[in-house]
């Protein structure tokens, strides 16, 4: 339940206190219960949990990690939230059913997929406003990727069976490409080389070459593949399969799966530490985050939180 009054005070300082002998943190928003729990990551436990808008979904940090960006789809609303406290600074409009948020490599911009207007809104992060407004080609987009050079935007679509290619210097789409039925989470390799985008009803994942623009190799992948998320070294990338309750580890030098992790219920999008020893997934119909060590690829805790988890963001 969220804390209110003494009790989340309380909790609030001791977090601050953490915070200032710099412990990093995961946070997971919780559509279901309004919420974000926060979880310190050295010690696996939640040490905070604040009430948010109505129905949270997309989640994002700022690059000091000072900042949490939340998509509140219920109010189509951007909420601006001091990380440190919980506490709404500011509320950007929107459109109908905002869904994943992404930040951009330089930290001046993060996108957001709006589901019913088709379309990628680009808000800068340095007035808290939207400047661009980027029209679709497929229906409902979800999840808008920025390239780690801040060329390109890839977007995927749940009505559709393509990814949009956004050239950000346009502003515009400048080509779709075919990946299977209902396309999910995108990563793209440190370097820009590669892209990575689950299709969930294909039960794929496609690799890209970013340069060409063009699928090279199509993954077979675990039943309803989902969220996707690339080591920092880049020599992994994980995909959660909603259908198995698992998560798949993909050799990028190979792009064979290597491993395959029980996790928990409905395995939606994840998040992994700066160093890349942990990564978090949020597993929707367990209400708990899984933490897998990816040193030995094996589920070390499983972390309850609120209600229908559907994001993480770590900084």
């Amino acid at each position: 339940m969220p804390m209110t009054g003494l009790a989340r005070a309380a909790a609030a300082a001791a977090w601050l206190c953490t915070s200032a002998f710099g412990a990093p943190f995961a946070y997971v928003s919780n559509e279901g219960s309004a919420s974000v729990s926060v979880i310190d990551t050295a010690t696996n436990k939640v040490t905070a949990t604040f009430k948010v808008g109505t129905k949270p979904r997309g989640i994002a940090l700022s690059q000091d990690g000072k900042l949490l960006y939340i998509s509140d789809q219920a109010s189509n609303s951007l909420l601006t939230i001091d990380s440190a406290s919980g506490m709404v600074i500011t509320r950007t409009t929107l459109g109908e059913s905002p869904e994943a948020l992404y930040l951009s490599a330089d930290g001046k911009w993060l996108s957001v997929a709006i589901e019913e207007n088709d379309m990628v809104l680009l808000v800068d992060t340095s007035r808290g406003s939207v400047q661009k407004r980027i029209k679709m080609r497929g229906k409902n987009p979800e999840h808008a990727v920025f390239s780690p050079d801040g060329k390109w935007l890839y977007v995927s679509s749940e009505e559709a069976d393509s990814v949009d290619i956004v050239d950000l210097a346009k502003g515009e789409v400048i080509k779709s490409v075919k990946v299977g039925d209902r396309p999910r989470g995108i990563g793209f390799l440190p370097d820009g080389s590669r892209a990575y985008v689950a299709a969930e009803n294909a039960d794929t994942v496609n690799v890209f070459d970013v340069e060409k623009a063009e699928v090279i190799e199509r993954i077979k992948a675990g039943s309803r593949s989902n969220g996707v998320t690339v080591h920092p070294n880049g020599k992994h990338v994980y995909v959660s399969s909603g259908g198995e309750g698992t998560v798949q580890v993909i050799d990028t030098q190979t792009n064979a799966i290597i491993a395959k992790i029980p996790v928990g219920k409905r395995p939606w999008n994840m998040a992994i530490t700066a160093d890349g020893s942990k990564l978090y997934v949020a597993c929707g119909r367990s209400n708990a985050v899984a933490v897998i060590d990816t040193a030995t690829n094996m589920k070390i805790a499983d972390i309850p939180v609120g209600e229908l988890p559907w994001g993480v963001a770590t900084r």
